[in-house]
């Protein structure tokens, strides 16, 4: 059993190496509006963790599509794909490539267009076996909600990366 002290130390070496290697947490981004609409289908598992981490990681507020929002979101398209990557000798698949393709824009409040028509893909190689095929569904569902939390990131970094403009009346 470990002693308070112990413990503490621990924990400070942790931190410590944490720190060394340059990790810090995410912190706020700070967008050039203030308040979003989000046009995306119901039930979309990417609009939900879009709009988590609009929430959670910016300053700027989700509001209904309308004259409050200064930006509008529209997803244009989300599409996941599977694509047999390498074969083996009696033409049994071996490797998978998965891929998440997302088209989106983002518009102000006059429809002036913020990010015009933006295609994002990531991708991600999965091995592939008939002796665990329940393990590798599951591996197939986690590779796509990382590939869904990397398009939310970059999504977010694109329009993090839009720089307030002056407001022509």
């Amino acid at each position: 059993m470990w002693s308070c002290s112990r413990r503490i130390a621990a924990i400070a070496l942790a931190l410590l190496a944490l720190a060394g290697c340059g990790f810090h947490l995410r912190g706020t981004r700070h967008l050039a509006f203030s308040t979003i609409a989000l046009n995306l289908p119901p039930n979309s598992p990417f609009g939900t963790e879009l709009a988590r981490s609009i929430r959670v990681g910016t300053n700027t507020r989700i509001v209904p599509q309308g004259p409050k929002a200064e930006a509008v979101f529209h997803l244009l398209g989300d599409t996941k794909d599977k694509e047999v990557l390498t074969m083996d000798a009696q033409g049994n698949a071996i490797q998978y490539t998965l891929s998440d393709t997302l088209r989106f824009r983002l518009v102000d409040a006059k429809g002036h267009e913020l990010i015009e028509p933006t295609t994002i893909r990531v991708q991600r190689v999965m091995s592939s076996s008939d002796t665990q095929t329940i393990s590798k569904e599951t591996e197939d569902a986690l590779l796509y909600r990382d590939m869904q939390s990397d398009l939310v990131q970059q999504v977010l970094d694109r329009i993090a990366a839009i720089k307030p403009y002056a407001n022509p009346h």
